[in-house]
């Protein structure tokens, strides 16, 4: 029998049901044998109409394993109608019943079609028996909102874990329940906690960053395994469940906000476009990859030097069910005739230029023309190719070491933004033009992401691993950090800024929040991966060559202007280059350069605020 038509005979047995007693109840118990014709005489009509009207408020689209407060409402508005329509319908069918049994009707059916339906998801629930003492590793859970809420309603059916207690983060609420679940006190107090629960694992359901910190530090302190659930983005795209629990990673405790972004607006710059990312396999670009994908695109072209770099994008969309066109291609940006024909071939809409050398000791010495070539000359030569195929779109991925460089890296980042910014004067008027399109120039520089290919994170993670020591340079450095996939909205939101408002050349600057101290993360994945310092140790090595104590987002002199979204501010330099320094930069470019030195001193003549750490 189909399930809708079981429910339905089910609600049509609670309302004879209901209407019995209801009589039952008027007559004191007795049921005298007038009552009983009168009941037996309206039984079939009140039972049609309660009938037409539940089926009419749709009682039956509900399912009873997942029965909420939505459901008990319906159940109270079709009771109430049927109430009001009952004694009409009688009246018209020269029936009548006592006043008290047309009140005590709709309260007992109400509790009958309600209660049945909420006794099944208990039971479905496992609430009618004891909670189990043996099954499931005992564990705490931090935090009483609404992620605890849905945890323990999820775990409740679980047998890996066993909530023994709630931990707050204030102790008035102790001796308090959820669920049947005990709050056990504050979160000072979490060892007492977990010793007298017998309990060595500690779940953090908790919203703020700074009370995720606070949390993780207590419960690592106490000697605990420490874990949290997935983030409020996973949770909402539906990627994972409120049961994915897993252990706590630095990124839950960076203090990042999620970033809204204008959905709509990037459905309108990416959809049914040709968009090409260069540096595809990076960090960055594949992240690149990854979002422009949900914006429908009608082809995605992978521009990316390492071959095993390009074929792992390719296999991550292979299985994404990517509806459109992604066309993987091997290419240098130092390569201008390679960087002309593909623009050329796939004439892409919109240009995000993520390829760069970005790892600062490396780049500062012995690899600094090298370091030129691939970031002024690669941005020089993809810029070119993007003007020629009538690209609309042009983003550049800059970084905050372009301010006040004191290393080759920075330097030749700044370079590079310097290019865009001339290229764009040089084609300002065709830009302003309505009936010529030109490239659009935007240039985004944040700071560094927490996780990408090169940075200090896996390299702590590998030190840690090899059982220390964990090398910092020095113990006042301090950073600019945020998590790819936030550095990559914000890189789209610019995007999609500029397109709709910017004239051209813009420098957007990102909202980096605080900056926080290398030796901080370091204490931090320490105990995350649940050792103590006396256990693995840290080192200070000193600056490396080109290192600062601390980077900055904007330079001197430099003014910011607000946008519409909060995290994003357009720096205003001064004035961008003319043709005339693009041609001699091209031109320096074109010498070949052997020393270290020579190649600084010609990045000082171009960078005026470039200053090499010698002075």
């Amino acid at each position: 029998m189909d399930r809708s038509l079981m429910i339905f005979l089910h609600d049509l047995l609670m309302a004879v049901l209901a209407w019995i007693g209801a009589y039952w109840l008027r007559s004191n118990l007795e049921a005298p044998p007038d009552f009983r014709a009168a009941m037996v005489n309206t039984l079939a009509i009140v039972a049609a109409v309660q009938g037409i009207v539940f089926y009419a408020f749709g009682l039956y689209r509900g399912v009873w394993r997942f029965a909420s407060v939505s459901d008990l409402k319906r159940i109270l508005l079709a009771v109430g109608v049927a109430a009001l329509a009952t004694p009409t319908m009688l009246t018209m069918a020269q029936q009548h019943a006592p006043r008290s049994v047309y009140i005590l009707d709709p309260l007992l059916l109400v509790m009958l079609m309600g209660g049945v339906r909420f006794t099944y998801r208990a039971w479905k629930d496992g609430h009618f028996f004891l909670r189990r003492t043996g099954v499931g590793t005992p564990v705490l859970i931090v935090g009483v909102g609404e992620s605890a809420m849905g945890l323990i309603k999820t775990l409740a059916t679980n047998q890996t874990w066993r909530v023994v207690g709630f931990v707050h983060t204030r102790a008035n609420q102790a001796g308090r329940q959820i669920g049947g679940v005990p709050i056990l006190g504050g979160l000072d107090h979490i060892a007492q906690h977990a010793e007298r629960a017998e309990a060595r694992h500690v779940i953090i359901a908790m919203p703020s960053a700074a009370e995720r910190r606070r949390a993780t530090e207590a419960a690592a302190a106490a000697g605990l395994a420490v874990m949290t659930v997935p983030s409020l983005d996973d949770l909402l795209s539906g990627r994972v469940a409120v049961s994915s629990i897993r252990k706590v990673e630095l990124e839950d405790l960076l203090g990042r906000d999620r970033i809204d972004l204008d959905e709509a607006g990037l459905l309108d710059l990416l959809k049914q476009k040709t968009v090409l990312v260069t540096g595809a396999g990076g960090s960055i670009g594949s992240e690149l990859c990854r979002q422009v994908a949900r914006f429908r695109p009608r082809r995605l072209v992978f521009v990316e030097q390492s071959e095993f770099a390009l074929y792992a994008v390719e296999q991550m969309f292979l299985g994404a069910g990517f509806a459109g066109e992604a066309i993987c291609r091997i290419g240098d940006v130092k390569d201008a005739g390679r960087m002309q024909a593909l623009c050329a071939e796939y004439r892409p809409d919109v240009v995000f230029h993520a390829a760069a050398y970005k790892h600062v000791p490396l780049m500062e010495n012995d690899n600094a023309w090298d370091a030129v070539c691939n970031n002024v000359q690669g941005a020089l030569n993809i810029a070119r190719a993007a003007i020629a195929s009538r690209a609309r779109e042009f983003v550049l991925i800059s970084t905050d070491k372009a301010v006040n460089p004191t290393n080759v890296m920075g330097a030749s980042k700044r370079l590079a933004e310097m290019v865009c910014q001339a290229l764009q004067a040089e084609h300002r008027h065709a830009c302003n033009s309505e009936s010529t399109r030109s490239t659009r120039f935007v240039i985004v520089r944040f700071g560094n992401v927490l996780g990408s290919s090169g940075s200090v994170i896996p390299r702590f993670r590998a030190q840690i691993a090899q059982g220390g020591p964990v090398t910092v340079t020095h113990p006042d450095i301090i950073r600019y950090f945020m998590l790819i996939p936030e550095a990559v909205q914000l890189v789209l939101q610019a995007g999609l800024m500029a397109s709709r408002q910017g004239e051209g050349g813009e420098i957007f600057v990102l909202d980096m929040g605080e900056p926080v101290k290398i030796v901080d993360l370091a204490r931090d994945l320490i105990r995350l991966s649940g050792f103590t310092e006396d256990e693995i140790k840290i080192e200070y090595t000193g600056l490396r060559p080109g290192e600062k104590l601390y980077e900055e987002l904007l330079a001197d002199g430099e003014a910011t202007l607000p946008t519409p979204h909060p995290k994003l501010r357009i720096a205003k330099p001064t004035p961008p280059p003319d043709t005339a320094w693009l041609a001699e930069l091209e031109a320096w470019l074109a010498t070949p350069m052997r020393g270290e030195a020579e190649v600084k001193q010609g990045i000082k003549a171009r960078v005026a605020e470039y200053r090499t750490t010698g002075g």
